[in-house]
This record gives C-alpha cells, sequence and structure tokens, in this order.
C-alpha cells in the first residue's frame, strides 16, 4: 500500500511538472507597424516618426482581427508612435485589450543624420561604403544571401559619420546605431519580454517594433535565409521555450492580416 502511494505522488509530481514545463513556454507574436507616411514617401525613418497612413491603420485593424482567436497574456511595443498606435490599433476590437507596455529597446535602428533624408540618399552612400557599385548590385547580393544586415547597417553607420550632403557643413553627431548595438537592445528587451511571460506561468504576447530592428533580431538568433524587408503589419513569431531558447517559427506571416480582411 505504502509503496502504491508513493509510485501515485511521484506519478502526479512528475504529470504536474510536465504540465508546468509546457505551460511556461511562451510565444512571442512580434509584428512590423503598420504603414507610415515616411514609409509612403521614401524617407528614412528609425528613431524620426511619423503617424500611420490610413492603409497603415487598415492593415493594424485587419492584423488585430486575425489575431482575435489567440488569448494574449501581454502586449509590448517600442516607444515609437507608429509602433504604440498600431498595437493600440490591433487590441481595438479584442474583447479583452491589454495594458500596452513600452520598451525603448524596441525602436528601429537610429540612422543619425539620415533621419528623415530621402532614402536613396542613405542607401546611395551606404552602397559607396560597402563597396558596391549601384544600389540595385547591392539588393542583389542581399536576395542571393551575400550580404547579411550587420554589414549593411554598419555600412550605414560609417557613411554617416562621414557627414551627408543634404546637411553640408553639419558633422554627424555619432547618434547612427551600429548593428551591434541594435542587436544587443534588441535581444535584452526581447529576452526579459519573454522571461516575464514565463513567470506569469507561459503563453502569448504581443510584440509591435520595427523592420530592421526584427532582422537583427533573427540574426542574432541564427536565422541565415532571410533576404528580403519585412512587410508592413507581418507577424514572426518566436517560441522561448522552458529552457530558455528561442526557436524561430515563422518569419514575414502576413496570413493574420489576410484572414482579418
Amino acid at each position: 500500500m505504502k509503496r502504491y502511494i508513493k509510485g501515485w505522488l511521484l506519478l502526479v509530481i512528475a504529470c504536474f511538472s510536465f504540465s508546468e514545463c509546457w505551460a511556461a513556454e511562451v510565444t512571442l507574436y512580434v509584428a512590423r507597424h503598420g504603414k507610415t507616411l515616411f514609409n509612403t514617401v521614401q524617407r528614412v525613418q528609425g528613431w524620426a516618426d511619423t503617424p500611420l497612413t490610413p492603409a497603415g491603420v487598415d492593415v493594424a485593424l485587419k492584423l488585430g482581427r486575425g489575431l482575435q482567436s489567440v488569448k494574449f497574456i501581454g502586449a509590448w511595443s517600442s516607444d515609437a508612435g507608429r509602433a504604440r498606435e498600431t498595437a493600440q490599433l490591433v487590441m481595438q476590437n479584442w474583447k479583452t485589450p491589454l495594458t500596452l507596455k513600452e520598451d525603448k529597446r524596441l525602436r528601429e535602428v537610429c540612422f543619425g543624420l539620415y533621419e528623415g533624408d530621402l532614402d536613396r540618399n542613405m542607401w546611395e552612400a551606404a552602397v559607396r561604403q560597402a563597396g558596391y557599385p549601384s544600389e540595385a548590385a547591392l539588393m542583389q547580393d542581399f536576395t542571393q544571401r551575400k550580404i547579411r544586415i550587420d554589414t549593411m547597417i554598419d555600412a550605414i553607420k560609417e557613411a554617416e559619420s562621414q557627414g551627408t550632403a543634404a546637411l553640408k557643413g553639419v558633422k554627424s553627431s555619432g547618434a547612427a546605431e551600429s548593428y551591434q548595438q541594435v542587436a544587443t537592445r534588441m535581444t535584452e528587451s526581447i529576452t526579459e519580454i519573454a522571461q516575464q511571460a514565463q513567470k506569469q506561468g507561459g503563453g502569448n504576447v504581443l510584440v509591435v517594433t520595427h523592420g530592421m530592428a526584427i532582422m537583427v533580431l533573427l540574426k542574432e538568433l541564427g536565422e541565415t535565409t532571410l533576404n528580403h524587408p519585412l512587410n508592413n503589419a507581418s507577424v514572426t513569431k518566436l517560441r522561448y521555450t522552458d529552457a530558455g531558447q528561442f526557436v524561430i517559427e515563422s518569419i514575414d506571416d502576413l496570413s493574420y492580416v489576410q484572414n482579418g480582411s
């Protein structure tokens, strides 16, 4: 009888531990913000911020509808207005909207003097810095995975340090970020968010952030196949295991937007 009770107790403890293990897993739905004014007019938008366009509002609402069936335990965004607005729109029609938390470490890459400048001016300078004859040549190598996001961001930083033709006589303040700066803050933020959710017993968390910042995070997590910019309102799904490891479940997924249309 004693052996039976002891065995039963061990089984109960094992089952409890097993369920706790599963309950502690966290899934992060990492979304890029909706389309903005600067996205539309092709101007550099890192730490600079512009509001969502009508199309950006619409896609955020669609994303929210597409995610309605997912039970979330938390919601985060960067402190940029476009990320905050996207997250609020996503949750707008949820039956139980969550309190949105912000973390400035989830910001987009800072491009220094290039902020607000035309995209082509920044990329032309970065292309020269990286040793390419044209932006088209650089992007071709990017699609073929011959150049990665780290080299591109560091080329922008180095080009920015030399000043820009759009602001003649104005010297760089050194604000443009390196790849490693972005990688450090993004991984720190995402890990802390996942660990906080884990302490709550696990579950799903919405994180609204920015395109290049997500690409940096993915590279840090070992992703090697991404060869295109992320779409506005796309979802990159990350699973944080009980063992404290990130698993990339999906990248640049627009199915939630499509389901919410």
